[in-house]
């Protein structure tokens, strides 16, 4: 469900409203952002005290936020947390309480399609043209990571990848074999992870591990954002919110595709050749059928 009567998260609110903050309110963002959503869940004393700021320009924060008040603001974080680790079968159930009107697919296209608008109104499209320069960079290695959930994710992203530009690497599912990926990261690699809710202790330890070694770590997450956040240089956020007891990830691929789409259009030259050469290997095995 909508973690505000606008649809979005306090993150993208206080986000969204900077330009129109005082002095002393960017700086209670700044503290806000930098420990979301932990710093807006002390007391409103400590939160003055630790952003420097009065009581008072908490509350009139929060009001320019939408909030009646401080505690209303606090609500919706420890709302976004519970979220945050919803199991599946709680989620199954909160999308019953809220009513079955009309078919199921109706009613899950309505859910997708909300969280692709929003999506799409959050995208950052100058990130999203650095993050497709990047992946295009035939001098970079690209490595790939999925979850439990987005495995399928990272692996669509591997398979385009592997056909557009060399260099390209899906790492393993055993944490045990990491390192060996691990030791080919520097400056030039680029790290994609993919990391929704119920996040992955052993994904952010991978992101944190190669951020120390220079790579780059680009993240796709959900509206709440995984750990490696704090770890990633771009993020990328999709509403995953669905009547069912999965997230998903709908809204993500679509990011994804467009990015995919970029990267091949970035490096057109290069990606043609390689996509000839193999239309050419496919014709040789007759992997394919052909038209008689």
């Amino acid at each position: 469900m909508p973690p505000t009567a606008s649809g979005k998260i306090v993150k993208q609110l206080i986000q969204d409203s900077l330009g129109d903050l005082t002095r002393s309110e960017r700086q209670l963002a700044n503290i806000l952002l930098q420990d979301y959503p932990m710093a807006g869940l002390q007391s409103i004393t400590k939160l003055a005290t630790a952003a420097g700021v009065s009581t008072p320009t908490v509350i009139r924060m929060a009001r320019k936020l939408g909030f009646d008040g401080f505690p209303m603001l606090q609500k919706a974080l420890r709302d976004e947390v519970a979220a945050q680790i919803k199991k599946p079968i709680s989620k199954h159930e909160d999308w019953q309480a809220a009513g079955a009107d009309g078919h199921l697919l109706t009613r899950f296209a309505e859910a997708i399609t909300a969280n692709i608008r929003h999506t799409l109104e959050r995208l950052d499209r100058a990130q999203f043209d650095t993050a497709a320069g990047l992946l295009a960079d035939p001098d970079r290695r690209v490595y790939v990571a999925g979850g439990r959930i987005t495995r399928s994710n990272a692996d669509y992203l591997f398979n385009h990848l592997q056909i557009i530009r060399p260099n390209v690497n899906q790492i393993g599912n055993s944490v045990n074999v990491w390192p060996q990926y691990l030791l080919d990261m520097d400056e030039h690699a680029i790290l994609v992870l993919f990391d929704i809710r119920r996040y992955e202790r052993n994904m952010f330890r991978l992101a944190s591990l190669a951020r120390d070694r220079g790579c780059k770590i680009v993240l796709f997450t959900d509206q709440w954002g995984s750990p490696i956040s704090k770890v990633a240089h771009h993020v990328f956020h999709a509403m995953v919110e669905a009547p069912s007891s999965w997230d998903s990830t709908v809204a993500l691929m679509l990011i994804l595709e467009a990015l995919i789409a970029e990267v091949q259009q970035t490096g057109w030259e290069q990606s043609r050749h390689r996509i000839d050469e193999l239309e050419a290997m496919f014709s040789t095995t007759r992997l394919f059928r052909t038209p008689d």
